[in-house]
């Protein structure tokens, strides 16, 4: 009987906010669509003017388009990546996360991959990339592994969802709009959570977790080689590979954190979503952070004690020239103080996590403008140094890039469950009979048999401290 209540109060708190919707709720999509609007009219500007309205000449060829390219991209490994990883190792405690992080995966791969069509500037210029690309450039490599990995990280998405979208069919019918009912219906494939259905989705889900891993880190390192495989200071180095798989994973984990505490609080999650995830996600969080500083360490201080060539240049822009401003906060606002605060046990707590996730993404946006722009500044010949300065055009289409992002996440919210609901019920029913025994033999002991502590809380589907 309380495995059932827990069951029907999960699905009750997870389904209002798709029941009866906000308004709250509402309002921000609204805001967020004006913000992606705008971007769009910006971009309208471009189309029509060309790209004389931005920033980026013959000198600076890349600007914030590729900046944001290669962020969204790097946050995509939130989902498949660490979701995938969670799941290969059985950790119980995602389960109310994972789909939060899926969700990242396959709105970023989406945002960022429109990216490269607003730096082309003409969009009908990429179908040159198809007609006339050579397998030889990473820049067709490049357009492979995006297309394969949102290919992938959609499957991902939509194979453990097919039970809560039966759910959805099931709890919404006669109460949601007829085109609602309908795509519930048609996306759910006629589940009905036979045994032989269950154990078809469960092999699926195992393939495709085994499969996305690979894939992930594939598709990091040929981005990393657009760079990598081009003759400029500071981009000439064989660890660029692990160097933004590590980066990517370390920006999706802060992106996960960000997004988990924003739909905690509005939709009041409080109790599936607790201290125990943040924690946990915040070690994880801590560990990147260090591999990524010892990467940048040994990336910098090799160059900086050959110096060879251009690369005296690019290092003098960096660390005191007029990009010094952006490497310093993305060293110590982006590596030291998110480390500090989740290393330090006072500010251990999910406000602190929170504040050093945020740290983490605008500091890794920064990082992705730092790899970009002060390259293709430094002259290969003895010219003067070449100078970018973003236009209102650029800042529009990027400020309005992030709002298609958190548009879509907040949309698909709008219609889906955050949390995986079945998930969360198996890993219950996984641990309940471990825990019951367990809790009741110390009642038994402890206050004479009577036993409450299991009533009380053994068949809570809270995921919190244990």
């Amino acid at each position: 009987m309380a495995a059932t209540a827990e069951r029907e109060r999960l699905e009750d708190t997870v389904l209002q906010p798709i029941r009866r919707p906000s308004r709250a709720h509402d309002a921000i999509l609204v805001l967020l669509g004006l913000v992606a609007l705008w971007g769009l009219f910006a971009w309208s500007v471009q189309l029509r003017r060309g790209l004389i309205v931005t920033g980026m000449r013959d000198v600076v060829i890349w600007g914030l388009y590729i900046t944001n390219f290669v962020f969204f991209i790097g946050i995509s490994h939130a989902g498949t990546l660490i979701s995938a990883i969670l799941r290969v190792t059985q950790a119980g405690w995602r389960t109310s996360v994972t789909r939060m992080a899926e969700v990242i995966t396959a709105v970023a791969l989406m945002v960022g991959a429109i990216q490269i069509v607003f730096d082309l500037g003409r969009p009908d210029r990429l179908l040159n990339v198809f007609i006339y690309g050579r397998f030889q450039s990473p820049l067709i490599w490049d357009v492979f592994a995006v297309t394969t990995y949102l290919t992938g990280s959609m499957i991902y998405l939509y194979l453990p969802l097919i039970p809560d979208l039966a759910l959805l069919r099931d709890r919404l019918a006669g109460i949601a709009p007829r085109w609602q009912q309908a795509m519930y219906r048609i996306l759910a494939a006629g589940w009905t959570g036979t045994e032989s259905q269950q154990r078809f989705l469960h092999r699926a889900i195992n393939i495709m977790m085994i499969l996305i891993i690979p894939i992930a880190v594939s598709v990091h390192t040929v981005v990393s080689w657009v760079f990598a495989m081009t003759l400029r200071p500071g981009w000439n180095s064989t660890a660029f590979g692990p160097y933004f798989v590590v980066g990517a994973i370390f920006s999706g984990t802060a992106a996960i954190i960000t997004a988990m505490v924003i739909f905690r609080r509005l939709f009041h999650l409080e109790e599936w979503v607790t201290v125990k995830q943040f924690r946990y996600l915040g070690y994880l969080m801590l560990g990147l952070t260090l591999i990524y500083a010892y990467f940048t360490l040994g990336e910098y201080l090799t160059v900086w004690y050959k110096l060879p060539g251009e690369e005296k240049h690019l290092l003098e822009l960096l660390f005191i020239g007029d990009r010094a401003p952006l490497f310093w906060f993305f060293v110590l606002g982006g590596l030291v103080a998110p480390a500090l605060l989740v290393a330090l046990p006072w500010t251990r707590t999910i406000s602190g996590i929170v504040a050093a996730s945020i740290l983490v993404n605008i500091a890794m946006w920064l990082k992705r403008f730092i790899i970009v722009v002060p390259t293709l500044q430094v002259p290969l010949m003895p010219f003067d140094f070449g100078r970018y300065s973003p236009t209102w055009v650029e800042w529009s289409v990027t400020v309005g890039s992030f709002g298609w992002f958190l548009f879509l996440y907040a949309l698909f919210a709008r219609f889906f469950p955050l949390i995986s609901i079945w998930e969360v019920v198996e890993e219950q029913e996984k641990r309940a009979p471990v825990l019951v025994p367990a809790l009741a033999s110390r009642g038994a002991e402890g206050d004479g048999g009577r036993g409450s502590p299991v009533a009380a809380g053994v068949l809570r589907v809270s995921g919190g401290e244990e």
